[in-house]
């Protein structure tokens, strides 16, 4: 099915004084914080934990290998079950499931604020994770169906992408903060005042929405790819902290690529399948997803090996630490306000190329850290002005994978964008940021990830432009990719 992208994907440029985007309704505006509230409630979920670990840790009686769990058990469920809660709210309703998600995630932050020892504490982690798998999807598909594609859902997930952005920021800044002034159980209450705040208001507001007709769950397939993605989760969430050569990591890397085959395999035969492949055939899709993984798993390496080199070679405090990360969140808003008049005038397609182009050309700057302290001022800038392309990059990819899809289908395309998401947030750590922690110089090693990085975010900004390019209409080519 062709898609007609002159909207938002890659638009013409509009004239001058057309207004960036309509304004909201009162009642618009009220969905729409209740969407990016639950959406900021999981991204800063993400990394409210990460500096807390240590005292978490001494507290529950885990060791430092165990820690690694409090992440990787949240990652897991909520990586892995993407896919099919998408799907899932697509079919039985988007509305009922992303509740269900809600008071999942609130219940299960309150027993890990409660928790009393270390299998209580993960196992509310779990829980925490697969609320998100609800909410993530089905949020994001409430999001684009309640606003229409055009200038008004440019808006939407310009604010949705730059809350998404600075949650993961504000957690990491926030976790430090209350761990000193409260414990590290308060990181976790502040997920559950969260959802305290957000499920009464959500039933009133959010309206119901599936697919008309109501086929059979892919239960095969739902069965394989969620298994496929749950094990290669695990397989780089823990080589991230072992390495690849233990004997888990590699049976589960290869269990999760067979699974994943499988997977493919029988949704080519399925009457009803979970992912519709002529759907990944798509330009928009294959290309958009594509910026999508790199962006997240080259930026979360850039800000991992930068925490390092911050600390280790510079000695900064946490603090001073959370501080450079505190600019780039504001800068971070700040390009979430711009974004949507930026794709309004040149067209998501040039403003993910771009974006990404900025992303890697910014990654390089970094290269000229030293251990003087104009290097702090380097790092502060340019992580800064780079995740500002970062972010223009999060909504442009998720504007072009979603524009021209149909209702019916928006659950499938957001699970995808979100699933790109979530295993780009998990496999850059693990691909180039253990060339910097096993390296015996951490200069140099962080110099090295930063090239790899750089090279991987400009190859693909240049794959991206081939593969999306225009016809002299101005409208994406929409055919499968690899058709002539």
């Amino acid at each position: 099915m062709a898609i007609d992208t002159s909207t938002s994907t890659s638009a013409p440029p509009a004239p001058a004084g057309t207004p960036a985007a309509p304004r909201l309704s009162a009642r618009d505006r009220l969905v729409l914080f209740v969407l990016c509230a639950a959406q900021f409630m999981v991204a800063l979920d993400f990394s409210v934990l990460n500096v807390a670990l240590p005292v978490l840790g001494a507290d529950l009686g885990m060791s430092q290998s165990a820690l690694q769990w409090a992440v990787t058990a949240f990652a897991l469920p909520s990586g892995g079950f993407l896919l099919l809660f998408g799907r899932m709210g697509d079919l039985y309703g988007r509305r009922r499931l992303f509740l269900a998600g809600l008071a999942l995630f609130g219940a299960a932050s309150l027993l890990a604020t409660l928790a009393w020892d270390p299998a209580s504490f993960l196992a509310g982690r779990a829980l925490q994770g697969l609320g998100a798998a609800a909410i993530v999807p089905t949020g994001m598909s409430l999001l684009t169906t309640t606003f229409p594609e055009g200038p008004a859902r440019d808006r939407a997930l310009g604010i949705s992408g730059t809350l998404l952005s600075l949650g993961f920021t504000v957690g990491m800044v926030a976790g430090g903060v209350l761990t000193d002034l409260l414990s590290w159980r308060s990181t976790m209450g502040l997920l559950a005042l969260f959802a305290l705040i957000v499920l009464p208001l959500a039933p009133r507001l959010l309206p119901e929405s599936r697919t008309p007709e109501r086929p059979r769950l892919d239960v095969p397939g739902a069965v394989t790819v969620t298994g496929g993605l749950l094990a290669l989760i695990y397989a780089l969430t823990t080589a991230a902290e072992h390495g690849f050569g233990r004997t888990d990591v590699l049976v589960a890397l290869v269990a999760g690529l067979l699974l994943l085959t499988a997977f493919a395999v029988i949704e080519s035969r399925s009457a009803a399948p979970l992912v519709s492949l002529p759907m990944l055939r798509r330009r928009t899709v294959a290309w958009g997803n594509l910026g999508g993984l790199v962006t997240f798993s080259m930026m979360t390496t850039v800000v991992f090996v930068l925490t390092l080199y911050l600390q280790e070679v510079l000695h900064l405090s946490a603090f001073r630490t959370g501080l450079v990360f505190g600019v780039q969140g504001v800068l971070s808003v700040a390009a979430g306000t711009y974004a949507p008049r930026v794709i309004g005038r040149f067209g998501a397609r040039r403003t993910l190329v771009g974006a990404l182009a900025g992303q890697g050309v910014l990654g390089l700057a970094l290269l000229g850290l030293g251990e003087g302290d104009g290097s702090v001022f380097l790092a502060t800038a340019a992580v800064s002005l780079a995740s500002m392309c970062h972010l223009g990059a999060i909504i442009s990819y998720g504007l072009t994978v979603t524009s021209g899809v149909p209702d019916e289908e928006q659950g499938l395309a957001t699970g995808l964008v979100t699933s790109t998401q979530q295993v780009g947030l998990t496999v850059g750590i693990p691909l180039l940021g253990v060339l910097a922690t096993t390296a015996s110089d951490l200069r140099s090693g962080v110099h090295t990830v930063l090239i790899l990085d750089a090279v991987i975010v400009l190859a693909a900004a240049a794959l991206i432009a081939a593969g999306l390019r225009t016809r002299r209409s101005g409208t994406v080519e929409a055919e499968p990719v690899g058709a002539r």
